[in-house]
């Protein structure tokens, strides 16, 4: 990608083109690495994925030319990379191999053929992709954040305030679990997405009310308040408890105390009950 095509001089902004047999992925990470070059910088970035038909190559290239684009490239099929190479040279678009160069070396190198399969790097370590998807997914509805989302989740943990749903959440995510929370407010009417969910999914926490004013009261001294509030009320505590416990019954949800236990612990028990 060549300095000038990403100078604030240009009239608008350079176009690139991402053709790969896979996700693209790969291209979109070199992309990007780039970029980071060039501060306060952007291109637009066209991502045409599992590339598989020929047409698809001259498809792309056909919409790279109509712009003035870039097409960079990560086809592990020898056929569909030698026509891309051709049909851009025809049309005039300039075309960066990221795969290519290096195949066709290792390929001399070990002197064995390449299996020319697109994604064979995203199932090999699929379960790493997993547990970064679920990690996302965790973060991104974190606290009742994007209920919109909640039918994607495998588990969705609600409770009253510490009872340890985002703790519970991250541990399940890095397991590979798709997990949101949702936080139970007093007197708070719960959002229609709630409603929407199937409730074998749906994990009630409780908790202790005596343990669970002594988190509580950790939290306000962290935060840096003084004194005594409904949020450490021993009385107030009890009320919530049983209003999310009638909450829990009321929707058919399941139901984990987190008396006295550990995170790993809450989870295993998680897990039996959605498993």
């Amino acid at each position: 990608m060549s300095a000038e095509n990403i100078s604030s001089d240009s009239p608008r902004t350079p176009e690139v083109f991402i053709i790969s047999g896979g996700l693209g992925a790969s291209a979109v990470q070199v992309i990007n690495t780039v970029l980071a070059q060039f501060p306060n910088q952007n291109v637009h970035l066209n991502t045409i994925a599992n590339v598989r038909q020929p047409i698809q190559i001259s498809e792309g290239l056909s919409r790279a030319h109509a712009v003035g684009g870039v097409v960079i490239h990560t086809l592990v099929n020898d056929a569909l990379r030698t026509q891309l190479v051709h049909e851009a040279r025809a049309l005039g678009v300039r075309e960066i191999d990221l795969m290519g160069g290096l195949i066709n070396w290792l390929a001399d190198a070990l002197g064995v053929k390449p299996m020319q399969e697109p994604g064979r790097y995203r199932q090999i370590h699929s379960q790493y992709f997993d547990r970064v998807a679920a990690i996302e997914y965790m973060l991104k509805h974190d606290d009742g954040l994007h209920p919109e989302g909640w039918p994607e989740a495998e588990v969705l943990l609600v409770g009253v305030s510490r009872t340890g749903k985002t703790p519970l959440c991250a541990y399940l995510a890095v397991l590979g679990w798709k997990a949101a929370n949702y936080p139970v407010v007093p007197d708070l009417i719960v959002p229609p997405a709630l409603h929407q969910i199937n409730p074998a999914r749906v994990i009630g926490l409780t908790l202790d009310a005596e343990q669970l004013l002594v988190y509580r009261r950790e939290r306000q001294h962290h935060l840096g308040v003084i004194g005594a509030t409904p949020y450490v009320n021993l009385d107030m505590i009890e009320h919530e408890l049983q209003q999310s416990i009638r909450i829990f019954r009321l929707y058919g949800f399941q139901m984990v105390n987190m008396t006295d236990k550990t995170i790993e612990q809450g989870a295993d028990e998680i897990i039996r009950k959605i498993g």
